[in-house]
């Protein structure tokens, strides 16, 4: 059994492709328990956020297999089409990958915050779900450490953006001043909460929150004066609209190139700047064809992003020697685990080699042979049996010249 993490991400894969593999937060108890179920895993977790869908499972080589067809499976993809775009890591690399995601080393935006409530709500829904065993409560535990110790302990969430800030970025970018820009913001979660955060650092007064649900929209709009409409009302308000951001967990684009049709046509041909930061897309990506809407996804913020890289590179540095320290902290929990295995397993054994004799002992006694024979048999036929296999040992490392394992056993049998 290994700890295996098998993800895809904005590395490797295109938002076309990830939005396919992605799991809805309502999915996922229903996902773990099916993980759990066809590939018999002991543990698992299920990471999936705009970037990076991402499976934490304790398996073997072949359930490892089974885990990936099962993916492809569940989200009716040939598992032809993404098998190229996985990755697979294992034991010691399975545990470093998982910490530098939750540090924010793996992120699109290098040490971005969001990632790690991002993984530590992952980790409570495998809990909900009764898939969490003793090994991946210490791993998540450490990791949840060692993400801490990095944003505390280097300059990584110096000055920090995520993929809201970068979005915000390009607004002030095109417009030059926010105060008189009309901004729609399209659901209520933490991304688009930060996203209306930085609008208001950056002097945004006009916004406007659309959610599914009312009264969670009126709640994220009254924390910044915002008006607030339900989706069924997003056609009407978004020809006022200069700026549309939208985050959403809906399965289905939310605006299509029809409704943007309209609103242009109600602005008059008055350019929109629309940012698309869910996947699945909230917004079709034929929105982009339309000659006075100018629509960018996540995939389309990388070069924003590259220009944030570089001050964080000696930080990312200095956490990638802390996380290396707590992976190798995790291994020495692990090896500890297995030795405590191996002592209970060695007493086992012996227990029941001690029982089996003692049983055959006191079956002579009641058949009446003499005590003292029954005795002495007892105790050669015991020190026989737990004497066979060290002895054996220790003939072939005798025989093989084996010098260090022979010190080892001097220690062992105190000689």
């Amino acid at each position: 059994m290994a700890i295996y993490a098998l993800g895809i991400n904005h590395k490797t894969a295109p938002v076309a492709l990830r939005e396919q593999v992605a799991f809805a937060p309502e999915q996922v108890p229903q996902a773990l328990r099916e993980l759990a179920s066809v590939a018999n895993v002991t543990d698992a977790v299920i990471l999936s956020t705009c970037n990076r869908t991402e499976l934490y499972f304790n398996g073997s080589t072949e359930q490892a297999e089974q885990v990936i067809a099962w993916l492809g499976e569940f989200h009716q993809l040939d598992s032809q089409l993404l098998q190229p775009h996985l990755y697979l890591y294992q034991q010691q690399d399975a545990a470093t990958h998982l910490m530098r995601v939750a540090a924010g080393l793996d992120s699109l935006v290098l040490g971005e915050p969001q990632i790690l409530g991002q993984v530590k709500q992952a980790y409570n829904q495998s809990r909900q779900a009764g898939t969490i065993n003793p090994q991946f409560e210490r791993l998540f535990q450490k990791t949840f450490a060692i993400a801490k110790q990095v944003r505390t302990e280097t300059e990584i969430g110096a000055n920090a953006v995520s993929v809201a800030f970068v979005a915000v970025s390009l607004a002030k970018q095109i417009f030059g001043r926010l105060d008189k820009v009309s901004v729609l913001l399209i659901g209520a979660g933490e991304t688009i909460e930060l996203v209306a955060r930085h609008l208001k650092e950056q002097g945004a007064s006009k916004l406007t929150v659309a959610n599914r649900t009312y009264e969670r929209g009126l709640a994220l709009a009254e924390a910044f004066g915002a008006e607030v409409v339900t989706l069924a009302q997003v056609p009407a308000v978004l020809g006022r609209a200069d700026v549309v951001i939208s985050s959403t967990a809906s399965t289905l684009p939310i605006i299509g190139k029809g409704m943007v049709e309209q609103a242009l046509k109600v602005r008059k041909h008055k350019p929109m700047f629309l940012v698309d930061l869910a996947v699945p897309r909230d917004i079709e990506a034929q929105v982009a064809e339309l000659d006075d809407a100018y629509l960018y996804t996540v995939d389309d913020l990388q070069t924003i992003i590259a220009q944030n890289m570089e001050s964080r590179q000696q930080a990312a540095q200095q956490a990638e020697q802390m996380i290396g320290l707590g992976v190798a902290e995790f291994q020495q929990w692990q090896l500890l685990q297995g030795n405590v295995d191996w002592v209970r397993d060695y007493r086992q054994q012996c227990e029941q080699i001690k029982n089996e004799l003692l049983a055959k002992a006191v079956n002579q006694l009641v058949a009446g042979q003499e005590p003292e024979k029954v005795m002495a048999e007892l105790a050669n036929r015991l020190s026989n049996r737990l004497m066979h296999s060290p002895t054996k040992a220790i003939r072939q490392l005798v025989q093989d010249e084996q010098l260090e394992p022979q010190r080892l056993i001097n220690i062992l049998l105190d000689l």
